[in-house]
């Protein structure tokens, strides 16, 4: 069966456009102060909320990279999203009040009182760095899903994608993305059933040769591909291997769940997206409320997308189609992400095709419109207002915000571009990787100040300088920059060799950049930092409770 990309299905997509176009200058009229264009003048629900923050986490990594994944791997990275509840259980109540207590529009607010200025300097840097990488992330997806619709070069479609972006989250300000990103969520479920529906359907023996084929082909594996070496031929191939359940050196079971619980308490403890979205409700219950509404919503879709991914590998399997082989295998410049929007394209009929693939675009949209408000949040609270234009009136840093959104979008397309030369491993893969190198041991610091009275300007800069040496050791190990002929130039034993070229699997860098950030500054802070500081407020330990808190 194949469809084309139809007249009805165009008209679909160009009204969704407009209608998400036109909401900016609705609400650009309302944004005449910095606490209305980042945080809609703290006015919001928690139901209004918790689908605004399921939204951001859904974006297009999770409706594209997590089927492509499940398409051509197995299940190993869906593991850390179990461990969602475990990280807002715990960001509930120890994050969550100090944020809402200090009334912060940035989250790095917080540091500045706790560690200094250079500090919340070095942490908004990182931030606002890890962000470009994950809006350019999001909109290379979108281009795409672009290319499969149109035939057109993928670099025209992140300039069109790009533009269409940034007008409208320039404009819009925080309100007009909360309300966009409630009716996103919508159009996101909508596409996503219609799509799992007409798999499933077009599968002879529909659910049960889904879970037949699949366990055939290892595809609910906790595992990976990796080279295997035929004992006979002496040929290698990429095979599913499973993982083994404890190892630094390699992707491991237990670590994943590990990863997963530090990766979530990042996301509540330092992330801009979730703070600026839970500071923003009308008290402390709301803003509870709203994470475990996301919570809710977010594990389940997780878990939907991942077995779309398995239910396309089993549809392409009873209907050959070369370019789905090739997508599978890797070859002819195909790559994993293009899976979904090539079924949507090939397999779903005019009109409803239309609807999938803006759920597609809706997704991208809501997550990188999040992103690029948090990134001028980031930019005027913790650097531009401070260190640049102290003392200047509202309108001039709105309009300082509108700037830096829309130079935020010209990054999100130099790096989207960027991901057009990259290899045919997933991109959840690389997307794993990158979020490890990127964490600067954040959650670390946050974890010091929050959990300890120790630690100051002098300890932390230690730590800091030991944890990026640290992460940029790790990425020259992980592009072969650093190999074991390396040091075995220097005449050190090969066994020690490999082990210093590769001390462990890069996907748990990020774990222990946090464990050095922690320890180091704790360790530096109790031998040479003797003099007591005035920490009210800025512990656990020195903070009352208030009411209403929980």
């Amino acid at each position: 069966m194949s469809t084309q990309f139809g007249t009805l299905d165009w008209c679909i997509l160009i009204v969704y456009f407009v209608a998400m176009a036109s909401v900016g200058p609705i609400f650009a009229r309302m944004n005449k102060s910095t606490e209305g264009y980042f945080l809609g003048n703290r006015s919001f629900p928690s139901w209004l909320l918790g689908v605004a923050m399921f939204a951001t986490s859904i974006s297009s990594v999770t409706v594209v990279a997590y089927p492509a994944d499940a398409y051509k791997t197995a299940y190993l990275r869906l593991l850390p999203a179990f461990m969602l509840p475990f990280g807002i259980f715990l960001a509930s109540r120890i994050f969550l009040p100090f944020f809402r207590r200090s009334r912060c529009t940035s989250a790095y607010e917080y540091l500045e009182g706790r560690f200094g200025s250079g500090v919340r300097t070095y942490v908004s840097t990182v931030v606002v760095f890890g962000q470009v990488m994950r809006i350019a992330t999001i909109l290379y997806l979108v281009s795409l899903v672009f290319r499969q619709m149109t035939g057109q070069e993928p670099l025209i479609c992140i300039v069109i994608g790009g533009i269409v972006i940034g007008t409208y989250t320039t404009l819009g300000g925080f309100k007009a993305i909360v309300w966009t990103q409630f009716v996103q969520a919508f159009l996101l479920w909508f596409g996503a059933i219609t799509c799992i529906i007409t798999v499933i359907h077009g599968i002879d023996g529909g659910l049960g040769t889904v879970y037949k084929v699949a366990m055939e082909n290892h595809k609910f594996m906790l595992g990976d591909l990796a080279d295997v070496k035929d004992a006979v031929t002496g040929v290698v191939t990429k095979q599913l291997v499973p993982a083994p359940w404890f190892s630094l050196r390699d992707k491991a079971i237990l670590l994943m769940f590990v990863n997963g619980l530090a990766a979530w308490l990042f996301e509540y403890s330092a992330n801009q997206n979730v703070i600026q979205k839970y500071v923003s409700a009308k008290n402390p219950k709301e803003a509870t409320r709203s994470i475990w509404i996301c919570c809710c919503l977010s594990v389940p879709a997780w878990t939907f997308f991942m077995f779309l991914g398995t239910c396309l590998f089993v549809y392409f399997q009873q209907h050959p189609d070369p370019k789905a082989a090739a997508i599978l295998a890797g070859t002819g410049g195909m790559k994993a992400e293009e899976i979904l929007p090539y079924f949507c394209v090939k397999a779903i009929p005019t009109g409803l095709a239309g609807i999938v693939i803006t759920g597609i675009l809706a997704a991208a949209m809501s997550a990188s419109a999040s992103s690029v408000n948090a990134i001028s949040a980031i930019s005027i609270t913790d650097i531009y207002k401070p260190f640049i234009a102290k003392n200047r009136d509202e309108r001039h840093y709105v309009f300082a915000a509108r700037v830096i959104s829309f130079g935020s979008c010209l990054l999100m397309m130099g790096g989207a571009t960027m991901f057009l030369v990259l290899n045919n491993s997933t991109l959840q893969d690389l997307i794993t990787k990158l979020g490890s190198l990127l964490g600067g041991g954040i959650l670390g610091l946050y974890l010091l100040g929050f959990l300890t009275k120790r630690g100051g300007a002098k300890s932390v800069g230690v730590a800091i300088a030991c944890t990026v040496s640290f992460s940029m050791y790790m990425a020259a190990s992980e592009w072969k920059w650093i190999t074991p002929d390396t040091y075995m130039a220097l005449g050190i034993p090969e066994g020690i060799s490999g082990f210093l070229a590769r001390p462990i699997h890069i996907y748990y860098v990020g774990l222990f950049c946090h464990l050095f950030m922690f320890i180091i500054a704790f360790l530096v802070s109790s031998i040479f930092e003797k003099e007591p500081r005035d920490l009210t407020n800025l512990t656990l330990w020195t903070t009352p409770r208030e009411e209403g808190e929980v």
